[in-house]
């Protein structure tokens, strides 16, 4: 079954808590890593105190933190769902290839956290993805499939891709355009699954709104590139521990988009400079990009609820406005 698990500040000191209706059972687990609530033992101590009656806290009146802490690696796939991949022109649907890229840990941020937009960004656009934090190391080929994952993810969280289009695409940068402090809305809390949990996967819905509008919701179905066959994948190139997070690309709805065969057309008869300048202009009027003052809210979970990853909140402010 699976099992909400906050991180939480407590007078300074951050610590676990298992989400017990309205309430919070703290865990005597170190909370300084995520690798730690991560091991056998902080598995453990979280299902124990899931099955007990008693409480610490009421959930509402607790500072969350950010449930994947900065010292654990973030692996990100890009262009993973066939809606996305549609929606910027490429009609196969899927790639021929897996797209694996690192973002800087130091985005992620708490669920409620405002997103703070450089000032030289002007095309700020939303990713809502589906995140898996592993449990087991990997330091070497393995093959993961659909039977054995639960032995190497433990969690699953709510994760904000934020992207700077006009950082990332005339740069080629995922990376850069992607890493900005804030850019990464974790949480609010990691999802404890088991092997039946993970069966369901394929059923977790993601939404995202906009000021109320609704700009992005898929099945997880709809990934190309799952998640035993990534990490079954990842392995023969690195090493990843526990407290790891993957987070396994967004669908269609977000702000970027194919401009079109004929401006795709003309545009590759323009040197580089031009045809991004042309680009940015021409996004520029979109009103889907992200301004300042709109408030992102987004969500994942499978239809009767048995998994739900939460909900994040996230105002738009620009640089030096808070």
């Amino acid at each position: 079954m699976a099992l909400n698990v906050v991180r939480y500040n407590d007078a300074g000191t951050p610590r676990w808590g298992v989400i017990r209706g309205e309430g919070v059972a703290t865990l005597n687990v170190d909370a300084t890593s995520t690798a730690s609530l991560m091991s056998d033992e902080g598995l453990a101590a979280a299902r124990l105190a899931a099955a007990q009656s008693d409480v610490d806290h009421a959930l509402q009146d607790l500072e969350l933190l950010c449930p994947v802490t900065s010292d654990r690696q973030l692996i990100a796939q890009g262009l993973n769902y066939s809606s996305h991949l549609r929606e910027i022109g490429i009609s196969s649907g899927k790639l021929p290839f897996n797209t694996l890229f690192r973002k800087a840990s130091s985005c992620m941020a708490p669920a409620d956290t405002p997103v703070i937009r450089p000032a030289h960004v002007r095309l700020l656009d939303y990713e809502v993805e589906i995140g898996i934090v592993m449990r087991r190391a990997i330091t070497g080929p393995v093959t993961v499939t659909v039977e054995n994952l639960a032995e190497y993810v433990g969690a699953l969280v709510l994760h904000n891709d934020v992207s700077a289009r006009d950082v990332q695409l005339p740069q080629t940068q995922f990376y850069k355009g992607k890493s900005y402090r804030t850019f990464g809305p974790t949480g609010p809390w990691l999802t404890l699954v088991d092997a039946d949990d993970l069966r369901h996967f394929n059923s977790i819905e993601v939404l995202l709104e906009v000021n109320d509008e609704p700009r992005q919701r898929a099945l997880a179905a709809d990934i190309s590139y799952k998640p035993a066959e990534t990490l079954t994948e990842l392995s023969q190139i690195q090493d990843v521990g526990p407290g790891d997070l993957i987070v396994t690309g967004t669908p269609g709805g977000t702000a970027v988009k194919s401009p079109g065969a004929l401006k795709m057309f003309i545009a590759r008869l323009l040197p580089d400079a031009k045809r991004w300048a042309m680009f940015i202009d021409g996004a520029l009027q979109d009103p889907d990009y992200l301004r300042d003052g709109d408030v992102m809210r987004a969500t994942a979970k499978t239809p009767d609820g048995a998994i739900d990853l939460g909900e994040q909140r996230n105002l738009i402010v620009p640089e030096g406005g808070l």
